[in-house]
């Protein structure tokens, strides 16, 4: 094929036509589209006092791990009063295992954030 038959062959115009059911099909799709209901916003109302309640339990646990480990570097410090309300909210955590429905609930987050990132 020559330089001269590739012009010749690209200086045609040639009208484009789509098949016979294209248009019909496409004209289906958004129809189809149209038709679906909006995406259920995610219910932020009643997540947040959970996610409240978690970032609590975090934060107690992280200043017991203070506690902990400023007495084993040897400091003697008196004990810390907590709070009456802390301590039922601690204890009302352990009966209902709430701490470890934070941790599942981190790790799917976690996991699903990390997922998200090698995919994209």
């Amino acid at each position: 094929m020559a330089d001269d038959d590739l012009d010749r062959i690209l200086a045609e115009e040639q009208e484009i036509v789509p098949s016979a059911g294209f248009v019909r099909s496409v004209m289906k799709a958004v129809e189809r589209e149209a038709a679906t209901p909006s995406a259920i916003p995610f219910p932020w109302k009643w997540a947040l006092p959970g996610m409240a309640g978690d970032i609590l339990a975090l934060g107690w646990a992280f200043v017991l791990a203070v506690q902990l480990l400023h007495g084993s570097m040897g400091v003697q410090a008196g004990p810390v009063a907590t709070p009456p309300v802390i301590t039922k909210l601690v204890e009302s955590v352990r009966m209902t295992g709430a701490g470890w429905i934070a941790l599942s609930l981190v790790l799917s987050l976690a996991s699903v954030k990390l997922s998200s990132r090698l995919a994209a």
